[in-house]
């Protein structure tokens, strides 16, 4: 997207004291945000091939050295967005684990936020599930890797307290086998409504299947 749209002149008695339109400067910040903006968006398109820098400056329409004056790699840009995925969900898990207080509870809802946020934002899960990180850096789907990890204990020390209370005689075992159960539920989700090209949505039957498992 250009940065803004010019505006018509008014008309004037004096051609030659018309103003001349300036483009107006985005603001500190704002353009990384618009390049991170545009990348999503990019990632939305359902069989989306692997995404350049020179298609993501066309869309944006700047240069290439343009993108790069905001960030150092592509790989920075992933990064940008996996920052924000990091952002968004471990701020509704934190609130989440304060206002319930079950354990089960607590884990319902975080499966459930978690789906609706994939739903919500198609692009990022092409990024969750590691779609878009194919022949990427390395590093962006290690840390993919570990947030699936921080996800799946917080279920487990969510759950704890449940079987404590059901008074199992392994409850950090117990625990741990529904946090792996319900964090491979989630990916599995993820991941078929990446590769079913966003048609079938995680929160398909979600209740009756968190039932099941819970």
């Amino acid at each position: 997207m250009p940065d803004s749209q010019l505006s018509t002149p008014e008309p004037v008695s004096d051609p030659e004291n018309a103003a001349v339109p300036t483009r107006k400067r985005p603001k500190p910040g704002e353009r990384r945000v618009q390049i991170l903006q545009a990348l999503a968006t990019m990632l939305e398109q359902p069989g989306a091939e692997r995404i350049t820098t020179a298609a993501l400056a066309a869309r944006l329409e700047v240069s290439e050295a343009a993108l790069y004056r905001h960030f150092a790699s592509k790989a920075q840009m992933f990064e940008g967005l996996i920052e924000f995925i990091e952002q968004s969900v471990f701020t509704l898990v934190n609130q989440i684990v304060e206002r319930e207080d079950t354990g089960s509870t607590q884990a319902a809802r975080v499966i459930a936020m978690l789906l609706q946020f994939a739903e919500k934002n198609p692009g990022m899960t092409r990024v969750m599930v590691g779609d878009a990180l194919v022949f990427e850096n390395d590093r962006l789907q290690q840390r993919m890797n570990q947030f699936f990890d921080k996800i799946e204990a917080t279920l487990k020390q969510s759950l704890r307290v449940s079987v404590e209370v059901e008074a199992s005689a392994t409850p950090s075992a117990d625990a741990q086998v529904k946090a792996s159960m319900l964090t491979s539920f989630a990916v599995g989700r993820l991941q078929r409504f990446a590769r079913s090209g966003f048609r079938r949505l995680p929160s398909e039957h979600l209740e009756a299947s968190l039932a099941q498992m819970l």
